[in-house]
């Protein structure tokens, strides 16, 4: 990788030399620029000028940029990002004048130019050469490799954000400078050439082309895309005549049609939503065999990964066909929120993807009310609340002080409690005043940037709420309450603390908006509380204490719907209440996924026993829906894994009782699926197949490895449809060992054979669930291999379980500073160490993983790092928990006996 390099001072430049003396003082003025956040603002630019040509054959790239530069305030500097690029020093020029002195700071990605006199004020034209590596690293301007016609071939694509539009270009790569910018490539002639911006000109000269694009409205460098490879497309319009098209590998054009038809809806859905049209002439969405993220959000050419975009009837699950609308949907919400409208620093990123995320749900939820998506979107929810349960997450609203921190938080703080904290406030503004707001918002900042104040001063200013008040806490305080809930006559009485999984108390405050049910949803009572404790007056007075007792009428329900972001600690009465209501079928599927959840988190805190989870468990035992036994289905896993080493001698028993769980329902569903079934039965059946697999049903995994025996000879057959692959390819890694490897060679062969991304995909996931050392080595190594794409290795980490924990990280310690070289990206290198460290449950073995990391820790992978050793310590704590509990093995035989 060629970085920036600090060209001789024997380079031609137009002024005349400085003087040695005259060179250290240059030198040092510069430095005062190092280690600063963000880039000096008394200049800004307001257009670029960008000629590229990527060489596909020798992955390298040349450009020239002529930028014009708006100076405001008296300097002798320019300070713009730069990284992995060789300047060309000769060539920088600022209205005529070069530079004295051009200095290079690579820690900090900045290239400084400093000029013998102070820079007249306006605007003038900053023009510069400079040549790349197109890398292998899925940043900046990479190459990413396909296969047509039995030939390997290279595609040139970017990837800018969040800081690598600087690989790609010299720039202010940030996101409050927002400039236009008039793109011109030279690339192949048979090769297709997209930008953000539709083609105006085109031009063949022989084996080469030069493609001009139109000049893009103001947006942030991280925006800007390039593709150019081979490609076959379909169309569709928008109700407003934009154009918008998939674009595939060339043989599967018709993959891209669900997608297609999701993306126009959704434009067409948020063009109402939001009162603005969209704002681009067109709109590509392209599927990149090699890609870090899931997609990427680029102003009018939007990058996928493969499986986020595909989606085949008949080679497809239909898990991945909600998975392509969902990220179809969110990624063309940015067109909005995040392109149109940008957060001013990455502090504010949750207004781009917390935002994006919401309204993916909303959209999705108009084109298939079917899926009850919004019942799915507890997911998300879940996760958010598990990492904010930690001492080392971060709140909504984060200060970034280096680059090198920004990838950090795209995560499910950003993600996730962004769209659970907005679905708080949705529900607590009213839906009609929300979108109202929300209109305005995008059309008071169209074009230019925001911060989180400011879309509170709208959502105030419309709705009339103190908005600001209300909400502050939930973005710039980490973490979240829980409500204790407490029956005193005929009151109840609420308390709030602060959450914390490792069972600390913290005495945070935020203001709850409370919405409470009493015997019936229909009547609700809500408030906020604002306050460490409340009384509620009278709330159950139409019973006494008998009556209680002996009516399974009778509950109480804090957070309807799961609408707050906080959890609930019942007192016993009240759990053994809302249990009876569960067993009766009173509550909403939200309510069930909520009530399990906070047990679940709870028990983990050691906040209540798992035997009381265990029964809670119990009284979901004729649950059908989808997203509830999801969600159970997460717990029993949980806690089927921590029993191993809390109660080695009950985990067996505690696994059979979760399998009487599961099994009602498997077996109603069935291996095969129904032509009449709906699409969350579909998704149910493989959750539950691969459930009972790895608790180890020996019927699931007789009858999966029967009919993997069956798919493998006839890759057509019936018997195993897309949905159930997973369930069969684990059922048959159960039996594989070094002395029995025939069934793991079948999974290879499957796996070099196929052509769809889900079908290597499914295998990837599987190959290390297996208890033989030497098989998980083979499959470990498997990813340094070019069978397997950067992007997909993780899955093959993902899959490793607790019997081969040690080997894993073994494994890890010994290639890690392989890792470190093939893996870049600090996305890739933290899942690697979740997906390894987090599968430990000892203090011994967390103060062994810390000092393996003292030295090796880089600030990208540093704060999962930091959460995955948390995570080690709660699951110590809820060991020594779980083996205090006198009355557990007697709870665990009673429920087998009920079941």
């Amino acid at each position: 990788m060629h970085m920036i390099q600090e060209l001789s001072h024997n380079s031609t430049v137009a002024l005349k030399c400085p003087t040695a003396e005259a060179e250290a003082v240059m030198a040092a003025a510069a430095a005062e620029f190092r280690g600063q956040a963000r880039l000096p603002r008394f200049a800004a630019p307001r257009r670029y000028e960008l000629r590229l040509r990527p060489d596909l054959a020798a992955c390298v790239f040349s450009g020239e940029a002529s930028v014009a530069v708006d100076v405001s305030a008296p300097t002798r500097f320019l300070v713009l990002n730069a990284a992995d690029l060789a300047v060309d020093r000769a060539s920088i020029r600022f209205q005529g004048l070069a530079p004295a002195e051009v200095s290079v700071f690579e820690e900090d990605e900045i290239l400084v130019l400093e000029f013998a006199g102070e820079l007249p004020l306006g605007e003038g034209v900053l023009a510069m050469r400079f040549n790349g590596t197109l890398n292998d690293q899925m940043r900046g301007f990479y190459r990413s490799k396909y296969e047509y016609k039995g030939e390997t071939k290279n595609m040139a694509v970017t990837q800018f954000e969040s800081v690598d539009a600087r690989r790609c270009f010299p720039c202010w790569d940030e996101p409050s400078f927002k400039a236009k910018f008039k793109l011109t490539l030279e690339v192949p002639s048979e090769l297709v050439a997209l930008s953000n911006m539709p083609i105006v000109n085109e031009k063949i000269a022989g084996p080469i082309k030069t493609v001009e694009y139109e000049e893009s409205p103001v947006m942030s460098t991280y925006l800007v895309a390039i593709v150019v490879g081979l490609f076959d497309y379909i169309e569709g319009v928008t109700s407003e005549g934009n154009k918008v098209r998939v674009y595939t590998q060339v043989g599967k054009s018709n993959q891209g049609k669900f997608a297609l038809d999701v993306g126009v809806k959704s434009l067409n859905l948020y063009k109402e939503f939001f009162d603005t049209p969209y704002p681009l002439p067109k709109l590509d969405m392209v599927a990149i065999p090699d890609f870090t993220n899931g997609a990427m959000e680029n102003y009018g050419l939007v990058t996928y990964r493969e499986i986020y975009l595909l989606f085949d009837e008949q080679s497809s699950s239909a898990s991945t066909k909600q998975n392509v609308a969902i990220t179809v949907a969110h990624e063309l919400a940015h067109q909005w929120f995040g392109n149109l409208v940008t957060m001013e620093w990455w502090t504010h990123l949750w207004l781009n993807e917390g935002f994006a995320t919401w309204m993916s749900y909303l959209a999705v939820d108009s084109f298939f009310p079917e899926w009850n998506i919004w019942t799915q979107f507890l997911d998300s929810t879940t996760s958010a609340l598990k990492l904010d349960s930690l001492a080392e997450s971060h709140p909504i609203e984060v200060e970034i002080h280096h680059a090198s921190e920004i990838d950090s938080i795209f995560d499910s703080i950003s993600y996730d409690k962004g769209a659970s904290v907005i679905r708080m406030l949705q529900s607590y503004l009213g839906a009609e005043r929300f979108q109202k707001a929300l209109a305005s918002y995008i059309k008071k900042y169209a074009y230019s940037n925001a911060k989180t104040e400011d879309l509170w001063a709208v959502l105030e200013e419309v709705s009339g709420e103190p908005v600001k008040n209300l909400m502050t806490t939930w973005t710039k305080k980490q973490g979240y309450p829980v409500i204790g809930v407490k029956l005193k006559g005929h009151d109840v009485e609420l308390e709030q603390d602060q959450f914390l999984l490792d069972g600390s108390s913290d005495s945070g405050m935020w203001i709850v908006p409370i919405t409470l049910g009493c015997n019936s949803h229909d009547m609700q009572k809500r408030f906020l509380l604002k306050h460490k404790f409340s009384d509620i007056k009278g709330i159950n007075s139409q019973y006494d204490d008998q009556d209680r007792q002996n009516s399974g009428n009778f509950w109480i329900k804090l957070n309807i719907d799961e609408t707050g972001f906080y959890r609930v600690k019942y007192d016993d009465e009240l759990t053994t209440a809302l249990r009876n209501a569960l067993q009766m079928k009173k509550l909403s599927l939200m309510d069930k996924i909520g009530i399990v959840e906070d047990a679940h988190a709870l028990s983990i805190a050691g906040k209540q026993t798992l035997s009381s989870l265990l029964h809670l468990l119990y009284a979901c035992r004729d649950e059908d829906d989808f997203s509830v036994l999801s969600h159970i289905n997460s717990v029993t896993s949980s806690v089927a894994k921590i029993s191993i080493d809390a109660t080695p001698e009950l985990a067996g028993e505690i696994k059979q009782l979760f399998i009487k769980l599961l099994l009602p329902t498997a077996e109603k569903l069935g291996w095969d699926p129904k032509n009449s079934e709906s699409h969350l039965d579909a998704m149910l059946r493989p959750v539950l197949l691969v459930g009972l697999v790895q608790l180890g049903h020996d019927k699931t995994i007789s009858e999966g490895v029967r009919r993997f025996q069956i798919f493998f000879d006839d890759r057509n057959t019936s018997l195993l449809p897309p949905d159930t692959r997973k369930a069969a390819y684990l059922s048959v890694m159960h039996n594989v060992s070094s002395t029995n490897r025939s069934g793991y060679d079948a999974l290879l062969k499957i796996y070099r054979e196929s052509t769809e991304v889900e079908e290597r995909l499914n295998v990837l996931g599987i190959l290390s669930s297996c208890q033989d050392k030497d098989i998980v080595l083979e499959s470990l190594n498997f990813i340094f291999t070019d069978e397997v794409r950067n992007q997909d290795a993780y899955l093959v980490l993902r899959s490793v379980i607790i019997d081969a924990r040690e080997t894993a990280w073994s494994w890890l310690k010994e290639n890690w500073d392989r890792i470190t070289k093939t893996f870049a990206a600090s996305a890739i290198l933290s899942d690697y160490v979740k997906s390894i460290v987090t599968l430990f449950t000892s203090k011994e073995k967390e103060a062994e993983i810390s000092q393996f990391f003292a030295t090796r820790t880089k600030p990208g992978f540093k704060r999962a790092l930091k959460q995955s050793l948390e995570n080690v310590r709660i699951s110590a704590r809820w060991v020594d928990g779980i083996r205090g509990e006198a009355e557990l093995a007697q709870t665990v035989h009673d429920l087998l006996i009920k079941l």
